[in-house]
């Protein structure tokens, strides 16, 4: 009834979204339909009032009704808006002929198994059962088929194919899958997420060879790809660009609304992968909006990946189109544009969008710093011997020590490490590092700083050309950490031989232009424990080896204590492999919103050269030396309601404290409903409780590997895999008792009706165990090497993480612990081989499996999951949140859990320790 009346759009992006939530409470619980619990694309309120769903453990529900009434009215006073004048093709006209909805629902998927959807199918008037008609398919398609909401797609469709303006043309509008509840008290579970933003060929195949036969059953559509669109909005927006990435041979014309272009599950990739096809593009065209107010969030900045992903696309010869509208993450602006942007998509003759990259060659003067002054003292700069190293086998180079004049043997001085060294020094050149380091030392703008100026390695066997090392792009442009180890086990041992350095990460800089500069914040991001300063110039974070990669990690990993200075231009390079200007706007952009110390200069115009960053090196090095103490300014108004944020989790100053230490080895922690920790020395054995206030308690001497609690929290349940066991302890008097035998159990969970789920990980299964009974059945099989395991709030969907795979998997609960919608939902951040063959123009080589280990579940729905990296966080969708990094990089990270009074404090065992630390994991309500 509500939605009749009412249907004023509200902006969520800035301001408006926090006063929709002051004034009713229950909108911020509520997940709005189509668009899922990712949270991505706003919707009218009258849409939302027709297609609320609860989001994950949500009641409250029972003054919906009235409080969207009265939010109506106080809204239209807060938002005020000047309406465009609508478009033509945007409404009913009475001498058009409109075609026909039908609608349907689509419950048997082998591809997303468990999942249940919604469905409808326009069928224009002019459409003849003789002539194959074109087809075009809409994710979230109950935004795109509403007639009063803000695409009103068949209303458009009957207007343009009435003018011939477009062919005669079938719409499939289908909305995102929901796993359907069935355990008692769990809720219906969003796939929205795995479908859409995961790239592959999944979602392709599932169009492709299970919903569009049974959706276009009995009408006759073309198979010629040039007559097949796909359209998606926001997450789904990715998800039309993937689908015909995948299969061009099907669909042939992607339109894209403010596309989702970040790293939700990987689609940073995309203008990498574009570039890439230059030889041989794929017979796509593809339109591209956003809006300038777009979002900027933990998975990335949606305008310039858009922009990004269409500087690809000219580069590489498609037929595209870009429109960057007014507004931000909304359907308002793409609606409104949407019948110009179908008679382009249509129309053969359209001509592509094309942007031109402009290079200058402006004046250049040198900085005054830059210039030496007779009045100032001149350190000196010493050749040293060519070094042959052993990291880069086979390799030699060139390099040589600045030391200022104000150095002092007793007082140790600054370092800092230039890659291409060579023409860091010249005094002639564009930086003139040892000049400006004499002005700014004498000045005291800068510590007495050693400066190492190293050139590349140069491969013995290969003829030397004068500027020219074979090794250059290989120790450059490769991630990892094979060149900070060059620098901390050859180069800078050798100068501390001769000279005093202080062990001080804050008076340790590194810096270099182009390829050099990445190599720079690679070897500061590998070692933030010696390296703490970062100059970049013209800085590659580009597809040379897979650095595309870095404004995406910058943004989910715990913001480290890196200060960073940028410098690019518009004028530099776009080529094969990326564009430089809008992959540093990434980056800086990425730093900037995690908080990072970070100073980007930017000028429009130049080119690929030292000329703009070699006029600011001065003013970058007074700004990166600089003693004042940097207090991160956090905004994260881009986080949707549904975008768990590290920076929301994670409080300021807080980090990791020791809780035990000295042990054997830590494993099985588990927590009871009052918050205190419970876990296993499997080395001494012991079983330990450590209280709410600290005290400790040996419950018995056992050595297990999983832990859990019986629903009622009487019974502690343990697996024994070197006994073949699972066993229950009585957490009063520590009482063991046998629950079932003949099996190799890892880990364990229990349902909300006590059944016992464990992982056997040798035998790659999930077994189910009855403990009234003992019985023990096969309740999950395939799984490379199931290892953690942990139940969502509700009880209703399972995760289990793969120590020999790539992702962690979910699966829904039924009844009696039985399991099946199993799906990896969790894409793992993977490991650097460092014994890996890292190629050119190729993502780096990871190592494919994540070690993934022991999980936990917060009160809010996130996922922590122990790996090889760190703790790799999850939101109830599967969307990465964010990686904390190893305390301890020598020691395995074996599980998780989280406790304290509010359940709050996230504890790991560590190797031979126990750390907690504090967390805020329900955000303070405003």
């Amino acid at each position: 009834m509500l939605a009749s009346w009412c249907d004023c759009s509200i902006e969520s992006r800035r301001g408006s979204d926090r006063h929709l939530r002051k004034l009713c409470p229950s909108i911020a619980s509520l997940t709005p339909y189509p668009f899922g619990l990712n949270g991505n694309v706003e919707l009218s309120i009258g849409t939302f009032a027709r297609n609320y769903q609860p989001a994950i453990g949500n009641p409250v529900m029972k003054h919906l009704k009235q409080g969207l009434i009265g939010l109506c009215f106080v809204v239209s006073s807060l938002v005020v808006r000047v309406e465009a004048q609508e478009h033509p093709d945007r409404v009913v006209h009475p001498d058009v002929p409109q075609g026909k909805l039908t609608s349907g629902q689509f419950n048997d998927s082998k591809v997303f198994p468990g999942t249940k959807r919604d469905y409808s199918v326009y069928v224009p008037a002019q459409y003849k059962a003789s002539e194959p008609a074109a087809l075009m398919v809409f994710m979230d398609g109950g935004g795109y088929s509403n007639p009063k909401g803000g695409f009103r797609v068949p209303i458009v469709f009957d207007n343009l194919i009435h003018q011939k303006k477009m062919p005669v043309t079938i719409a499939v509008f289908v909305n995102p899958g929901t796993v359907a509840a069935t355990a008692k008290g769990a809720t219906d579970r969003s796939n929205r997420s795995f479908e859409y933003d995961s790239m592959g060929d999944r979602y392709a195949n599932f169009l492709i060879d299970e919903f569009l036969p049974v959706a276009l059953k009995g009408l006759n559509v073309s198979s010629d790809p040039a007559k097949r669109a796909v359209c998606g909005i926001s997450s789904s927006g990715i998800c039309a660009l993937t689908v015909a990435w995948e299969k061009p041979m099907h669909f042939g014309k992607v339109l894209s609304h403010i596309g989702s272009f970040t790293n939700i599950r990987g689609g940073w990739a995309y203008p990498g992968l574009v570039r890439k096809t230059k030889d041989k593009p794929k017979a796509i065209k593809v339109y591209l909006q956003d809006g300038r107010e777009d979002l900027n969030n933990l998975h990335g900045n949606w305008p310039l990946g858009n922009q990004d992903l269409a500087a690809a696309l000219q580069f590489a010869g498609y037929k595209y189109k870009l429109d960057m509208t007014d507004g931000g993450h909304s359907g308002k602006w793409g609606g409104e544009m949407l019948p110009e942007a179908l008679k382009w998509l249509w129309d053969d003759n359209a001509d592509s969008t094309h942007i031109p990259i402009v290079e200058t060659k402006p004046a250049w003067e040198p900085h005054p710093d830059a210039v030496a002054r007779n009045d100032v003292p001149k350190g000196t700069v010493e050749q040293m011997p060519v070094w042959e190293s052993k990291i880069f086998a086979n390799t030699t180079r060139d390099w040589s020590i600045y030391v200022p004049a104000q150095y002092k043997a007793d007082t140790p001085a600054a370092l800092m490490v230039f890659q291409d060294g060579e023409g860091m020094k010249n005094p002639n050149g564009r930086w003139r590092v040892t000049t400006v380091f004499d002005n700014l030392i004498a000045r005291g703008e800068m510590p007495p700083t050693i400066a190492i100026f190293i050139n590349p390695g140069h491969e013995n066997d290969k003829p030397q050309q004068k500027g020219k090392h074979s090794n250059r792009g290989f120790e450059y442009d490769s991630l990892g950490d094979r060149y900070v180890r060059f620098l901390l086990e050859e180069i800078i041992p050798e100068v501390r031989k001769k000279y005093s350095i202080a062990d001080d990460p804050e008076m340790h800089a590194i810096g270099g232009s182009s390829s050099g500069a990445i190599c720079a914040f690679t070897a500061a991001w590998e070692r933030t424990d010696f390296f703490r300063k970062v100059y970049s110039s013209v800085g590659s974070f580009t597809n040379l080896r897979g650095g595309n990669v870095y404004p995406s990690l910058v943004r989910k990993t715990e913001p480290k204590p890196i200060r960073v200075y940028m410098a690019d231009t518009s004028g530099d390079v776009d080529n094969a492999f990326g564009s430089w200007p809008w992959a540093n706007q990434q980056m800086a952009s990425a730093l900037k919103y995690m908080g990072y110390d970070v100073r980007f200069d930017w000028a429009e115009g130049y080119a690929h050269n030292a000329d703009f960053g070699g006029a600011k090196f001065p003013d970058a090095m007074k700004w990166l030396w600089r003693k004042e103490a940097h207090t991160p300014v956090l905004d994260t108004r881009g986080d949707l309601g549904g975008d768990l944020t590290l920076l929301n989790l994670l409080i300021p100053g807080k980090s990791w404290d020791v809780v035990a230490d000295g042990l054997g080895f830590a494993d099985a922690l588990c927590s009871d409903k009052a918050g205190n920790v419970y876990f296993c020395d499997m080395k001494a054995p012991s079983v330990v409780r450590i209280a709410v206030d600290g005290t400790r308690q040996e419950l018995c001497k056992e050595s297990v590997s999983g832990l859990e609690f019986n629903p009622d929290g009487s019974t502690l349940y343990a697996c024994q895999g070197a006994r073949n066991r699972v066993i229950s302890i009585d957490p009063r008097s520590g009482e063991v008792k046998v629950v079932a035998e003949g099996v190799k159990p890892n880990d364990l969970a229990v349902t909300t009706d006590g059944f016992i789920l464990i992982t056997e990980t040798g035998a790659q299964r999930v077994s189910r165990i009855n403990p009234q009974t003992g019985e023990v059945s096969v309740a999950d099989e395939g799984i490379s090497k199931p290892n953690g395991i942990a139940l969502s709030p509700d009880g209703g969907t399972l995760a289990v993480s793969d120590y020999g795979g790539t992702h962690t998997w979910t699966l829904r609960v039924n009844a009696g612990g039985v399991l099946d919608a199993k799906m990896p939902t969790m894409p793992m951040r993977l490991p650097i081989d460092p014994n890996g063959e890292f190629k050119f123009n190729e993502p780096p080589p990871y190592i494919q499996n994540s070690k993934g280990d022991g999980l936990a579940v917060d009160k809010v729905g996130r996922y922590y999951v122990t790996s090889e990296l760190g703790v790799q966080i999850f939101d109830p969708t599967g969307r990465p949140c964010g990686v904390l990094p190893k305390v301890d990089k020598d020691q395995p990270l074996t599980t998780c859990v989280l406790a304290g009074p509010d359940h709050s404090t996230l504890y790991i065992a560590h190797g031979t320790k126990i750390y907690r630390r504090r967390l805020t994991v329900e955000k303070p309500k405003p």
